[in-house]
């Protein structure tokens, strides 16, 4: 059914436009969201929604899942905040040895806590950089680790993000992601690739940047800006190999991929490997202002307060939601259940790439997929016919955005129930199909809209 009534939703915008800063949001829907319940989300005009982007993979166990719900008022009843500088609170003590023990790998760990993702990168930079007494970092282009200058330096994606803010952060090096797909080097045979990818960072290492003097490199196993692309595992062993072998720190960025959304509690689980240091964001709480750091207890040794302190980090209230998520991905089975139901949703993905020109290909594990939409026989990408997808479905009655210019974004939440998934999978193959041919007008998508 077309969603046609959204005067509210667009008034709302409208009046918040004169307010808002246009650096806060990325354009997508008029859309004014009132309540969310499980997969569903509903906005101040009354229209029902399926959510396949869990609030950017911030709610994966659903929108107010009862039990978190339950956990947030009753420690609201009895502490908002007592600043963790310099008192201790209940959950927070539960938490951070609840993080250790399903952080991955034996070695014994330590965590502390900040309000979002982005200081959480920033730090992985300052326990590296401490831990090693070496001043460099080595990153990924396309890839994004947040918004504070930390975290902005670290992120190699869009020119907006630095635009007019230099100087950055110093002593960051990019290289390439390992992603054969859209570099074209798909064709090549596993050690060929691995041979290729390592380049970049091998002539660096030889010709300009010391590895002696590299502290850590920091990557998202499974890189979602990038539109979903999981790293082929030989690479991540060589890279792994090359660090152990220079000494130098790897860590992970978990925040889009972490807390089940890959079918594991952490996408690096998908490689064997333990990491040293890792971050961890968006769903850890839910989506309240709550993120962690998590690493090898020698390593988060390697500072003292007050280097990464924070007044209303780890509060009890979003330590409470924390543990609530933890228990109900626990007790609902969602990594099974995600394993699952991810799998179905890429056979049923494949299928459209298989009977559609323009959906070019199908990534990633878990619910947890990016479909790329280019060019027919092409690897052109398409944003404009993207977008007009997206809106299409919008109209439908299903909420999913895009990835990398033209890379549909579906990372709906762990809870959904079947039937929902097979509905809103039916409307995304229906919009391909009507747009494939032609039937959805240009002026659908207004100018301006998306990344």
């Amino acid at each position: 059914m077309t969603k046609a009534n959204n005067e509210r939703s667009r008034a709302l915008v409208e009046e918040e436009s004169a307010y808002m800063a246009p650096t806060a949001r990325i354009p997508y829907y008029d859309m004014v969201v009132d309540h969310g319940r499980g997969a569903k989300i509903y906005d101040v005009d009354g229209n029902e929604y399926i959510d396949l982007i869990s609030s950017a993979s911030a709610t994966n166990v659903g929108h107010c899942h009862p039990q978190v719900v339950k956990a947030v008022c009753d420690q609201a009843q009895k502490l908002l905040l007592y600043s963790p500088a310099y008192m201790y609170q209940e959950p927070e003590i539960k938490l951070v040895e609840k993080l250790c023990q399903i952080a991955p790998g034996d070695t014994p760990k330590k965590a502390v806590f900040g309000t979002s993702g982005s200081d959480a990168n920033d730090a992985v930079m300052k326990f590296a950089r401490a831990y090693t007494g070496r001043p460099y970092m080595v990153t990924f282009q396309g890839s994004y680790h947040g918004s504070t200058y930390g975290s902005m330096s670290l992120s190699g994606l869009s020119l907006n993000m630095v635009r007019k803010m230099g100087p950055l952060v110093p002593g960051i090096y990019h290289i390439p992601y390992p992603d054969s797909f859209h570099q074209g080097v798909d064709h090549l045979s596993e050690k060929e690739q691995v041979d290729y990818f390592m380049r970049p960072l091998l002539d660096m290492t030889n010709m300009y940047l010391p590895p002696d003097e590299v502290a850590c490199v920091l990557m998202e196993p499974i890189a979602g800006d990038m539109g979903i692309i999981p790293a082929p595992p030989a690479y991540m062993r060589a890279l792994y190999a090359w660090c152990r072998e220079h000494g130098i720190l790897f860590a992970v960025d978990e925040i889009n991929q972490g807390m089940g959304r890959s079918g594991t509690w952490w996408s690096i689980e998908h490689y064997g490997i333990e990491p040293d240091l890792m971050s961890v964001g968006k769903s850890i709480a839910s989506g309240l202002p709550l993120s962690a750091i998590v690493g090898k207890a020698d390593i988060m040794d390697a500072l003292s307060f007050p280097a990464h302190i924070f007044t209303t980090s780890g509060n009890p209230v979003c330590c409470a939601a924390a543990l609530a998520t933890i228990d109900v991905i626990e007790k609902e089975h969602l990594l099974e259940r995600g394993t699952e139901l991810g799998e179905y949703a890429r056979a049923r993905f494949q299928k459209m790439v298989d009977e559609h020109p323009i959906a070019a290909a199908v990534r990633g594990c878990g619910l947890n997929l990016g479909v790329d939409i280019m060019e027919p026989g092409t690897r052109t990408k398409s944003a404009k016919m993207a977008l007009k997808i997206v809106y299409r479905a919008f109209e439908l009655g299903v909420v999913i955005i895009t990835y990398a210019d033209s890379v549909l974004r579906f990372q709906p939440p762990l809870v959904i129930e079947r039937d929902e998934l097979d509905h809103a999978l039916d409307v995304i193959d229906q919009c391909i199909g009507e747009v494939e041919r032609g039937e959805v007008p240009d002026d659908l998508v207004p100018a301006g809209k998306g990344w």
